[in-house]
Parts: C-alpha cells; sequence; structure tokens
C-alpha cells in the first residue's frame, strides 16, 4: 500500500529537461547588476521605510534592530540554501520547482502555493506602504484624497478603494508589460536611488537622536502579549521576515539570468547581507529620533520622523526620490508572481493558458493574473494585517528548501549538474535553516496561521481536483 502511494503521480519527481524545454521561450536578458538590483528592489523596499517603526511599537521596543538580525540571520542561512538550488536548477518558479525535482510533485506544488501567497499578499502590501507614503507627502501641502479614495474598504474610515495603492500596482503591471530589459534599467536607477536616500536619513536622523530613548533597550515582556523580552524580539522577527524575500524573488527569474550558475548565488547573498545591515542601521537611528510608542499605526515613520525633527525640505525630497524607490519593490514581487504563475500554467498544474508566453516570449497572461489579484487584495485587507501575512507562506517555502538540501546534494553531479555554490557547512546549516524558519513561524500570531491554513486547504483541493491529472511534470513521452 504504502509503495503504491509513493509511485503515484503526486510523488513523481519532476525531470529537469521538462522544465528546460518549456523555459526555452524565456530571454536570458538578467546579468549579475540586474539580478542584484532586482533582490535589493525587494528587500531595501517598502519595508525599511515602514516596518521598523511598527515593529518597535507594536513588538521589540528599542530591540527593533535586534528583530532585523535574527530573521536577516535565519534568512541568510535560507539564502544559503537559495543560491545552491539555483545554481544546479536555474528554472522559473524557484521553490516550486526545485522541489517537484527532489521530492515529487505534491510537494513541489505545497512550496509553489505558499510562495503564490507571499507574492499576491506582498505586491498589495507594498503598493499599501508606498500609499501610506504618497498620502504624508501630499499632506505637507496641506493636499489629501477624499475618504472615499483614501482607504481600502475593510479599512473603513468611509473607504471604498485605495486609489494610490491601486495606481500603483497597475503602473507596475503596464511596465512589466514591456519586458524584463526595458524594466530592469529602471530598477537599477530607482534602486541606486533608493540606497542614497536610505544613507542620507541614516547620517541625517544621527544627528536628531536622543540616547534616553534607548532607555531600557530590551523592554520587559507583558505577560499574555508579545511586547516585550525574547517574545516581542521573536514576534518582531517573524512580522519583518517579509522584508527579506527578495532574494526568493530573485531565484523565481533564475531562468532568465545570464550565466545563472554565476549570478544567481552572488545576487541572492549579496542582497541579503547589504539589506541587512541597512535595515538594521535605520532601525537604530529611528527609534533614537523619537520613543518608540509615538510610531504607534504609523506606515510611514521614516518620513515621519524627518518631518519632525525639522527638516520638512530633507523629507520631502527623500519622499519624492522613496516613492519612486519604493516602485522597485513592486517591480520585482511582481515579476517574481508572474514568472512562479506562469510555471504553474507551464507544468500543467493550473490551466495552460496561464503558462503561454507572447511573440515576444513574455509569461504577460500570468502577469495580469497577479496584477488583478493583488489589486483586489490591496482593496480588502489593511496595512498592517497584510504585514502579518506575508510571512506565514514565505517561512514554509524557506523550510521546504532547506529540507531540500539534503535531497539535492548527493544528486549533485550525477544526473543533476554541479553547484557552482554550495551551502557552507553542510549537513548542519541546512538544519539550523530549517528550525530557524520553524521557530519563526510559530511565533507569527494566530490570524495569520489560521489563514495560511485555509490557503494551505484551498491548494489542496485545487492540486487533487485539476493539478495532478493535468500535470505535465515527469509524464513519459511516447
Amino acid at each position: 500500500m504504502f509503495q503504491r502511494i509513493m509511485n503515484s503521480r503526486a510523488f513523481q519527481k519532476a525531470k529537469t529537461e521538462d522544465f528546460a524545454k518549456a523555459d526555452s521561450h524565456l530571454k536570458k536578458e538578467l546579468g549579475v547588476k540586474n539580478i542584484l538590483a532586482l533582490g535589493l528592489g525587494v528587500v531595501v523596499s517598502t519595508a525599511i521605510f515602514t516596518l521598523p517603526g511598527i515593529v518597535a511599537a507594536n513588538h521589540a521596543g528599542p530591540a527593533v534592530a535586534l528583530s532585523f538580525l535574527v530573521a536577516g540571520v535565519v534568512a541568510g542561512l535560507t539564502a544559503f540554501a537559495y543560491a545552491e538550488f539555483a545554481s544546479v536548477l536555474p528554472f522559473a518558479g524557484s521553490a516550486n520547482s526545485w522541489i517537484s525535482v527532489v521530492f515529487g510533485k505534491l510537494f513541489g506544488w505545497i512550496a509553489g502555493w505558499a510562495l503564490l501567497a507571499e507574492y499576491f499578499i506582498a505586491v498589495a502590501f507594498l503598493a499599501s506602504g508606498w500609499s501610506a507614503n504618497m498620502k504624508l507627502f501630499l499632506s505637507t501641502f496641506n493636499l489629501r484624497l477624499p475618504d472615499a479614495l483614501a482607504n481600502s474598504f475593510v479599512a473603513g474610515n468611509g473607504g471604498v478603494v485605495d486609489f494610490f495603492c491601486l495606481a500603483a500596482i497597475i503602473v507596475v503591471g503596464c511596465l512589466l508589460f514591456g519586458g524584463t530589459r526595458n524594466t530592469a534599467r529602471v530598477e537599477n536607477t530607482l534602486v541606486f536611488l533608493k540606497l542614497i536616500v536610505v544613507v542620507v536619513f541614516i547620517v541625517v536622523g544621527a544627528m536628531a537622536v536622543h540616547p534616553a530613548n534607548y532607555n531600557h533597550f530590551i523592554p520587559a515582556n507583558i505577560p499574555g502579549t508579545t511586547f516585550g523580552g525574547w517574545q516581542g524580539i521573536a514576534a518582531g522577527a517573524s512580522q519583518i521576515f517579509l522584508a527579506y524575500i527578495g532574494f526568493d524573488s530573485i531565484a523565481a527569474n533564475a531562468a532568465e539570468a545570464k550565466n545563472p550558475q554565476k549570478t544567481m548565488p552572488r545576487g541572492i547573498i549579496g542582497s541579503l547581507v547589504i539589506g541587512t545591515v541597512l535595515f538594521m542601521a535605520v532601525s537604530i537611528v529611528l527609534v533614537g529620533m523619537f520613543h518608540y510608542t509615538k510610531y504607534a499605526g504609523n506606515a510611514a515613520p521614516v518620513a515621519w520622523a524627518l518631518l519632525h525633527t525639522g527638516h520638512p525640505f530633507i523629507s520631502n525630497m527623500l519622499s519624492v526620490v522613496t516613492l519612486a524607490g519604493m516602485f522597485t519593490a513592486i517591480i520585482g514581487m511582481m515579476l517574481a508572481g508572474s514568472r512562479l504563475v506562469y510555471a504553474f500554467g507551464r507544468d500543467g498544474m493550473l490551466p495552460s493558458f496561464v503558462g503561454r508566453v507572447n511573440k515576444q516570449g513574455r509569461p504577460n497572461t500570468a502577469l495580469v493574473i497577479v496584477t488583478v489579484t493583488a489589486v483586489l487584495i490591496g482593496s480588502i485587507f489593511s496595512f498592517e494585517e497584510l504585514a502579518g501575512l506575508i510571512s506565514a507562506g514565505t517561512l514554509v517555502a524557506f523550510m521546504m528548501v532547506t529540507v531540500g538540501i539534503y535531497a539535492l546534494r548527493p544528486r549533485e553531479g550525477k544526473d543533476l549538474p554541479k553547484a557552482a555554490f554550495k551551502m557552507p557547512l553542510y549537513p548542519v546549516l541546512p538544519a539550523l535553516g530549517f528550525v530557524g524558519s520553524a521557530y519563526i513561524f510559530w511565533s507569527l500570531d494566530v490570524q495569520a496561521k489560521v489563514y495560511t491554513a485555509g490557503w494551505f486547504v484551498l491548494g489542496l483541493i485545487v492540486y487533487f481536483a485539476y493539478g495532478q491529472k493535468h500535470s505535465r511534470l515527469g509524464q513519459k513521452k511516447n
């Protein structure tokens, strides 16, 4: 009975030649600079301008920098695993494709389904953060949208739709229709400007720091809550884990990378290291400028802090560049999400039209699906709800990828290509990566876990009702 189950289609392992053939229509246009820019565009993105204040107020207090460090270390362990997988299996779909090869189609679907939730929610979250910063910028000129256009329907306050959130998603969707080459040029320019903005904030903000705001650096835990103590740091790390998913979005575009065996590991690890350093620096400066309680419910703390320390010109100048730079994160997530949806259609897990490419070799049908879905999600959930939901799916995929190294390593140089990059300290680090991701997942709030469980139930229904019957992975050719 057990052998029959293991031989079923659900546990058949995908063949790498199927992926290579299916992805042959995608143009390899992304070099090391483009890959690194995509990663930094998502890692150093909306989260760095929005989450430090919220996490400090809700969970960690002045120790918010430690939350970013914990999340960065766990993400780093996973990044090593991603880099090795990407160098061996440079296919669209990242974890979905990789896990299908090493564990079978069902597990590949679960990993991909987890990431799909991440991308859908992340695009809406990033656009919502961009909207918050745009509204703050306009408020300095006493300009504001009508309530009906200023907030999402569920957020209340008379809101019907968040106009700026919707507009950001649609603009990026239209830009991506033009292809990855032109998009990469825009991405590189905006990432450069955004990094300058971050450095300027660190320098200017450091001059407005009040050391007294660092008193009780790690506040005592309030019993029964996730504020203070190690519980607060861990809860903060779970919420901000979304800040580090940029390297996953890089991996999703591996099929369009030049010399992916080298460009992918460099882009993945480089973007994570740079991002972690900048996150910690911004967090330390931000909580030093004002007491962390001032940032409660503030989705634009960086611009707010500058504005309220007597730097309106710098605040407005940085807001303009920040608003432009935050588009890079939306670009990266929509690009990665559309490639994952394309991979599902390519493999037959979703209807075949989803995996079609146009005459220029672009999976624009998948892009439309991501765009429309993100608009709907952005209209339903508030900024803070979106922030709490993104990490769940990501962490599930991360756990599967770190464990997957144990199945990948024995096959390298045999039925799979040799790895251009190998995860160090094998077999210890993969286990630590899995444990770290599992712990942060356990630290998520109940709502995130419930939504995640519901999403996976829906995913299994879709798989057994459609995907298992129509999957083209591993099918024998006549």
